[in-house]
């Protein structure tokens, strides 16, 4: 009985051990395997968002390693099947008959045969390729058959043709499908597939360029056991037999670089299908490259575009410079780059001020020599119009205007809203910028000045399709990952920034701008899009902008040269603009913005004013403005005048019966705008003088052109160290009157028409007067000084 007791122990106990270490062994086979496999850094891949590889940039171990495709293409998979692992599908991890083939054969010959399954390379790989020898064989089996159970056939194929070398630093079936023939792995002949099969066999003694004979001889050998098979007919073996081998790795697409830079400094070592449009890319690259060749001749080398779409906020092209290999800084992403705006901004200030009920579309805004603090600003042709309607000297994109405008709103109060638009290379404080803010004396990038622009369009398109609403976040950064998607924020009854209203009358206002000669008489032709845009050139001719927007896509573009050297001719209309309208006729039609009605009223507008129309407002229309524009003041360049029956002189009750005085309205602008104005303008009629006795008590007659109020006037010396006199100048209300000129009290001479004299004052403060014929004077104090 003991006996029995103890031998039933005994027997437990062994069965125990054995039980334990069967279990061990369980827990290591079952364990056995990381987490992830492989952990090796992959190249970043950016494709189009039809799926057409753009470019690629290797992986930080220097390898050409393409991360994991979704699949392997059915002839590769045949091919590698029948030149590795026929069996693949049948054997769990480890093939038993090719094992001992394979170990009889390195026992009783010199030749060695590995034997190994695609399940146990795979193991291999991931363990970066031990030194062969039994023990390292037994584990490549034992981790085999784990990873059959845990993964799928069909996942154990991709890992194979994830991390097979094929040559050199070529890692991966679809890496070598491009470095050797160009074209995806799908695509790829039955030649080509079988090509590459055979090459993770013996990677360092057989790829392209190296014992092609060899590498030819077991494709061949591969592709008539798959005709032998029934994989492939004979006529498909003969086709493929005769193809050529790749003698050498090809250049990966290089469709959008700078993005692809992007891609890597952003998500490195990714693959990401992109928002953009293969063909339009494309054809931009072509744009791009004919405005280049164009552009060279006046030694302008770098031009960027940027394409997004406005409700999406999605990139749809992206060229960040030149397309060419010159040593011109063609690597530099322009389009990220920080550049003077020039006076791409100004759209901005006018819609700032219709926003806030400062100004209506056609406003006369004063266009007159001007003095800021030592600043005096100058248009582009060195011209003053006088007075220009405010939606005219957008389109014209005068310079003067723009200034006075930009100190009427509030420098701090516009670089607050400007802000807003997420410019973030505006960083200084707006007084550093000062006034010249809005001309170019601030920087921004192209990215961020197109996004702007598409915010704008963004916000009046959703308030026309909503219940006339805004978003909060309509000036987001553009997207270029088809797999993001931008949030725009809650909706709200506020606008984020410029209402709908605003927005509209600004693009009407950009409608209008001149297009380039090309494009000239554009709205006569069916097929022409309506385009809000504007151009910029940077002080010294160092940038040229043009961007603009449609319902449906935003286009930016800059012209220059990367180092900053400014070129003549290197101008929005001349450089950038061609560009724009390339690129405008590559894009689907877009029709034109919808009325925001719900922000805008109509009203009575003076049609000379463009003010509110006052009570001597002769020539009135109906006009939508937004409805904060209501809050303007009425016309006040109309009134009524009393004048003698031959309506040639000015009267009143205390020098004219009563009973003829003419009441007429006329159209009267300041003397100092008068005087420019009616250079541009022969119809405007002045002011006729007041009959002698008169004259109305204060009554504005004159007014000094030069020198400008406050200005310290300084006295040029030329070549030979003499000094040039200056130049005094005056506005008369008159033109036919005689005016006397003095200084210190000291009489000069006297003009008659044209009020203007050249003399040569001593440095120091002085008093000009001023006296004309009726006796009517003007003064102003003054302060020479010499140019050292």
């Amino acid at each position: 009985m003991k006996n029995n007791k103890n031998s039933t122990l005994k027997f437990l106990k062994n069965h125990f051990i054995k039980l334990s270490l069967l279990v061990i062994i369980g827990l290591i086979w079952f364990f056995s395997l990381p987490k992830d496999l492989f952990n090796a850094p992959t190249s970043s891949i950016l494709k189009s968002r039809e799926g057409v590889l753009l470019g690629a940039r290797i992986a930080k171990d220097g390898q050409w390693r393409f991360p994991k495709q979704d699949s392997v293409s059915y002839k590769f998979e045949q091919c590698i099947l029948y030149f590795e692992d026929e069996y693949f599908y049948q054997h769990p991890g480890f093939n038993p008959i090719a094992i001992s083939k394979a170990l009889w054969q390195n026992i009783t010959t010199d030749q060695r045969r590995g034997g190994s399954t695609i399940t146990q390379q795979v193991i291999r790989l991931s363990r970066q390729n031990q030194s062969r020898t039994y023990l390292e064989k037994l584990i490549e089996i034992f981790q085999a058959t784990r990873l059959e159970l845990r993964e799928s056939k069909k996942e154990i194929l991709n890992l194979y043709a994830t991390y097979a070398p094929f040559g050199g630093n070529v890692v991966g079936l679809e890496t070598a499908s491009w470095r050797y023939f160009g074209v995806p792995s799908e695509d790829l002949s039955w030649g080509q597939s079988a090509a590459l099969a055979v090459l993770p066999n013996a990677p360092s003694l057989i790829f392209p360029g190296k014992n092609e004979l060899i590498l030819k001889q077991k494709r061949d050998r591969l592709l008539k056991k798959l005709k032998d098979h029934s994989v492939i007919d004979a006529t498909t073996y003969e086709l493929a037999i005769a193809e050529n081998l790749p003698s050498k790795a090809l250049a990966l697409p290089e469709i959008t670089p700078h993005l692809t830079e992007k891609l890597k400094k952003e998500h490195e070592g990714v693959q990401l299908i992109s928002t953009i449009r293969y063909p339009l890319q494309k054809r931009l690259n072509r744009i791009a490259k004919e405005n280049y060749n164009r552009l060279r001749q006046n030694e302008i080398h770098n031009l960027s575009i940027l394409v997004l779409d406005v409700e999406t906020r999605e990139i749809l092209a992206y060229v960040g410079n030149s397309p060419t290999t010159s040593e011109h800084d063609h690597y530099v992403d322009l389009v990220q780059a920080s550049r003077s705006t020039g006076s791409i901004l100004k759209p901005f200030l006018y819609t700032a001020m219709l926003n806030d009920g400062l100004l209506l579309p056609n406003t006369l805004v004063a266009d007159v020599p001007t003095s800021v603090n030592g600043y005096n600003p100058q248009n582009f042709d060195k011209e003053f119009n006088g007075a220009v309607p405010a939606s005219l000297a957008l389109s014209r994109s005068l310079n003067v205007p723009s200034v006075r405008m930009l100190r009427e709103f509030g420098l701090q109060k516009f670089y607050n809203q400007f802000k807003n638009l997420h410019q973030k290379n505006v960083n200084k404080s707006a007084d550093y910028y000062g006034l010249s803010f809005i001309l170019g004396g601030a920087e921004s990038s192209l990215w961020d000045i197109t996004k702007a622009y598409a915010g704008m369009a963004s916000t009046l398109n959703f308030f026309n399709s909503s219940s006339s609403e805004y978003r909060e976040n309509e000036f987001v950064n553009p997207i270029y990952s088809k797999q993001e998607k931008l949030d725009f924020g809650k909706v709200q009854y506020q606008a984020q920034v410029w209402d709908a209203g605003a927005i509209y009358e600004t693009f009407e206002a950009m409608k209008e701008v001149n297009r380039p000669q090309s494009e000239e008489s554009w709205e006569f032709f069916n097929d022409s899009q309506a385009l809000a845009w504007k151009t910029g050139t940077s002080y010294g001719f160092k940038d040229a902008w043009a961007v603009g927007v449609t319902p449906k896509y935003a286009i930016g573009v800059w012209a220059g040269n990367a180092d900053g050297e400014g070129r003549p001719g290197l101008t929005g209309i001349q450089a950038a603009a061609p560009i724009l309208f390339d690129v405008l006729n590559s894009l689907p039609k877009s029709g034109w913005f919808d009325i925001p009605y719900d922000e805008l009223v109509e009203a009575e507008i003076c049609q000379k004013s463009g003010y509110l129309s006052g009570l001597y407002c002769d020539d009135v229309k109906l006009e939508w403005i937004p409805e904060k524009g209501t809050r303007t003041s009425t016309c006040p360049y109309h009134q009524q005048v009393f004048l003698d029956a031959s309506e040639q002189f000015q009267v009143n009750s205390s020098c004219y019966p009563l009973a003829e005085i003419q009441n007429k309205n006329w159209f009267v602008l300041p003397p100092i705008m008068s005087y420019y104005y009616s250079e541009k303008h022969p119809e405007y009629r002045s002011l006729p003088p007041y009959k002698n006795g008169c004259l109305k008590e204060g009554e504005e007659l004159m007014q000094f052109v030069l020198p400008k109020k406050n200005e310290i006037i300084t006295l040029p010396k030329n070549f030979k160290e003499e000094i040039n006199p200056t130049i005094f100048k005056l506005a008369h209300r008159n033109s036919e009157t005689t005016v006397y000129w003095y200084l210190d009290e000291v009489y000069l001479e006297s003009t008659e028409t044209f009020h203007e004299i050249s003399i040569l004052p001593k440095p120091g403060k002085h008093t000009l007067t001023v006296v004309d014929q009726e006796g009517n004077s003007l003064s102003q104090q003054i302060e020479i000084e010499v140019n050292s």
